[in-house]
């Protein structure tokens, strides 16, 4: 930017030297009338003078949107908080290989920008005309459910149920170490009805699959009737391996049991394609006849180990085995590490049947041990219930951890907003992430403020995991500081997101939760997370400088997110995507003018944890320039000034707003927003919800501030945002509770109980709880039965339908919204240890 500022300095010198030399060419004198041609000459000179300093002015315009959009899509230049090779077997073995497929209900690959993949794909056979349905990705409306994991310890052992109907299926995988290449790891799956006693047992075909992405080398080796021994394999990253799919037995026994083969071997067609492939190849049909028993027709794919379809090279391999057998059974499929049994010097026992059960228990009760260890639930005198979900909400936040690699869309912030100056989108650098996601079947993809959240939970079971997603997080700086809020990266994240979600605007900000974490790992005092800050600390300056001034507003101290949606006829209130808070209620009127109190106190918090983190490590002039920063943004007079409302009581944005807005039918556009009286104009605006409680959510108040009490009494008024289920996110008694944002576009953030914000109120309540001070009591109090009712309602309906919900409604406490959503939500689990 400062080089674009200088080159428009410069332009008018250069200009007018060039305005000069065209004057000593005389236009004037070419009409030759004496005084009148001089006068034609200086009407001349000054047209060249303007023209040519337009052309510069403009010139100097155009180099300065180049520059605008060149560092729009640069990596920033501060050295990086994790060494490049960070995901490598060499540094990383334990984490090489894991389930960073979430979208699928199993798969494993590694954390390499050319992965080795592994996955299931599932079908009942004959249970409906045609093909059979096949699962494989996880859907909202595919009917399979509930489903997730039961244990999962982010590192090297999960085990997963899945009910599909009358199915249940039970996905289970450990890891052995070993060797250069990530070591060794073993699947079982097993399948058996849901309901003891059932007469007619289905007919099922699993689907065990490698994909390989660029020149790896796959070398299966085929048996009788279309049975794989096993396939070999080298790639650059994993050397020598071997996979076998082991005989099936029936689930707990070691005899095996009868089973149907197919085999289909192609080039790989593309990861989003997979499932529309083995579809389209599942039309011929086959006999399953065990021995003594009527043999059953089945869908199959073709019986040969022909590798069809070669495409271009190095487009990679998709190789599949389909087992087809009758319930109930167990599969094993193991991978060996050609480096790992090296290492050994001899042939270890290959980790699967009577082995692998024992390794597979052995794990499950060093989770249970670990987790009592680290969340106390039992000790705290919860349920055993209670300690269930505890234990599948974290199951189910590591095991939707993901590994991604690509590139991103950005439009670049050509600092004028409001324009109408086009500008294409350009391709972000390609980058790594490792990050968990905030729903497998709705958003399996990194988003920026969710993370600080699921890295909350994720750090107090295994900090090196934060550090590693803190990490790969801060690597997708730009030059300015800024992160995009959404991260679609690789094939299989942007099949699953509508293109007009694709592109990542660099004027637009996120609430910066990752600083939560960040505040937790400084007050730990662990030697790794504190050497983690200092190599970070760069970095995390970088990204809230650029915050704090890209977000400021035209009043000192005051903040308004960009990017809000423009006042469109079919918007009852235009959203504010950049906040997390989607649909909240802003000033009716989007303009310069606003000031945004939760965007202020994101600031305030970040302004807060940066100073603590820069005295921390001797940074003595960032903390220096921060520091009064900080005091200025608490300061509570400030605050009062541009966010408190006396005429409504709370803490309030400020915009050009009316509350006279509703949607109307008017044929034939739909539903029409309609203004009437009083018009829009400058004052605080009257939204009782979430963002009013900002100050009081990330403890910027003083224990004796005169606003603490009537900021609770609005708190715990059932008539505004108390319920039996959680904290409403808009207060019952507002105008646009409840209220539809156009005609297609239901309500989001306007009453329903969202996990997120609700824990920040615990720890808020916790807090001045335990904080002398004239509402300690009243804290307390409101701490214990809102946590009672957050934590209560979660458990009954994760007992109802065995799923964690992205809302809850605050009506009669139902889940709502998209499921499984083990990000945020999975904070139930800190709730209920009392861990803020």
């Amino acid at each position: 930017m400062a080089r674009g500022e200088r080159w428009r300095r410069a332009a008018p010198a250069d200009g007018a030297r060039t305005a000069q030399r065209a004057a000593r060419g005389g236009p004037g004198r070419r009409d030759g009338r004496g005084s009148g041609g001089a006068r034609g000459a200086t009407g001349g000179v000054a047209l060249a003078v303007v023209v040519l300093s337009l052309a510069v002015g403009l010139s100097g315009r155009w180099m300065l949107a180049w520059h605008r959009a060149r560092r729009a899509v640069t990596l920033h230049s501060a050295p990086p908080a994790l060494p490049p090779d960070s995901s490598s077997p060499a540094v990383a073995p334990d984490l090489f290989w894991g389930t960073y497929r979430p979208h699928v209900y199993f798969g494993m690959k590694t954390r390499s920008p050319r992965p080795l993949l592994t996955g299931l794909m599932w079908a009942q056979q004959g249970t409906t005309p045609g093909t059979p349905k096949l699962r494989h990705t996880c859907e909202q409306g595919d009917g399979v459910g509930p489903y997730g994991w039961e244990f999962h310890d982010g590192l090297s052992f999960g085990r997963q149920h899945i009910q599909d109907g009358a199915l249940r299926l039970t996905t289970e995988f450990v890891k052995r170490p070993g060797g250069q290449h990530g070591g060794d790891w073993s699947w079982r799956v097993t399948v058996e009805p849901q309901a003891s006693g059932t007469s007619a047992l289905p007919l099922v075909s699993l689907f065990f699959y490698v994909v390989t992405d660029g020149k790896e080398v796959l070398l299966p080796e085929v048996g009788t009737k279309g049975q794989l021994k096993f396939i070999g394999g080298h790639t650059s990253e994993l050397g020598d391996f071997r996979i076998t799919l082991m005989p099936p037995t029936s689930p707990g026994d070691t005899a095996p049991k009868y089973g149907s083969y197919n085999v289909f071997w192609s080039s790989n067609p593309g990861l989003p394609l997979l499932t529309e492939m083995v579809k389209s190849r599942l039309n011929s049909w086959f006999q399953h006849r065990p021995p003594g028993a009527s043999p059953e027709r089945y869908l199959g794919l073709p019986g040969s180990l022909k590798w069809e379809d070669r495409g271009p090279s190095g487009q990679g391999q998709f190789l599949i085995q389909q087992v087809t057998l009758k319930v109930p059974f167990s599969l094993e499929f193991v991978f060996e590490s050609g480096s790992a049994q090296a290492e050994r010097n001899q042939a270890l026992e290959q980790l699967a049947g009577n082995l692998l059960t024992q390794a597979l228990e052995s794990h499950a009760e060093a989770f249970r041990e670990r987790f009592e260890k680290t969340f106390k639930l039992k000790e705290k005198g919860l349920t055993p219930g209670e300690q269930t979900l505890g234990q599948a909400a974290l199951s189910g936040l590591l095991g939707g951890i993901g590994y991604f690699y690509g590139q991103g869309l950005v439009l670049p912030d050509m600092g004028m907003e409001g324009s109408e100056q086009k500008v294409d989108p350009a391709l972000f650098p390609p980058v790594p992430l490792f990050t968990a996601v905030p729903s497998r079947s709705f958003f399996p993809r990194g988003f920026l403020w969710d993370e600080g959240f699921h890295q909350l939970v994720v750090q107090r079971w295994d900090p090196g995991l934060t550090r590693e997603a803190l990490g790969h997080w801060l690597g997708l700086l730009n030059a300015d500081g800024w992160i995009g809020r959404e991260q679609v990266l690789g094939d299989e994240a942007r099949a699953r997101v509508p293109p007009e979600f694709l592109v990542q605007r660099a004027a637009h900000a996120n609430p910066p939760t990752l600083l939560l974490p960040v505040a937790h790992m400084l007050e730990s005092g662990d030697p790794a997370d504190l050497a983690f800050l200092q190599k970070a600390f760069p970095r995390l300056y970088a990204w809230f400088s650029w915050l704090h001034q890209s977000q400021e507003g035209p009043v000192p101290l005051s903040y308004r997110w960009r990017g809000r949606d423009p006042a469109l006829p079919t918007l009852l209130n235009p959203k504010t995507l950049p906040s997390g808070l989607d649909d909240y209620p802003r000033a009716s009127h989007p303009s310069v003018t606003e000031r945004h109190l939760d965007l202020r106190c994101w600031v305030a918090l970040g302004a807060r944890v940066l100073t603590r983190l820069a005295e921390h490590l001797g940074e003595a002039e960032v903390a220096a320039e921060l520091g009064p920063l900080a005091a200025s943004l608490e300061a509570e007079e400030s605050l009062d000034k541009l966010h408190w409302a006396p005429e409504l009581g709370f803490f309030a944005d400020y915009g050009n707003h009316t509350k006279a807005i509703q949607l109307k039918p008017r044929p034939p556009q739909g539903l029409v927003r309609v203004v009437g009286r009083p018009q829009p104009h400058l004052q605080h605006v009257d939204a009782l919800g979430y963002v009013s409680l900002f100050p009081l959510l990330l403890r910027l108040l003083d224990p004796n501030s005169p606003r603490l009490g009537p900021l609770l009494d609005i708190l715990a008024d059932s008539r505004h945002l108390w319920s039996p289920f959680g904290l409403r996110s808009l207060a019952a008694s507002s105008p646009f509770y409840g209220q539809r944002n156009s005609e297609h576009d239901p309500p989001y953030w306007r009453g329903a109980v969202w996990f997120n914000v609700n824990y920040l109120a615990l720890g808020a309540l916790h807090h001045y709880g335990h904080q002398e001070g004239p509402h300690q009591a009243q804290a307390a109090k409101l701490h214990s039965e809102l946590r009672a009712n957050v934590v209560g309602n979660v458990w009954r309906q994760y007992q109802a339908t065995g799923f964690l919900w992205e809302q809850y409604s605050d009506r009669d406490g139902r889940g709502m919204g998209c499921r499984p959503f083990q990000g945020w939500t999975s904070l139930v689990l800190l709730a209920m240890a009392e861990d803020y």
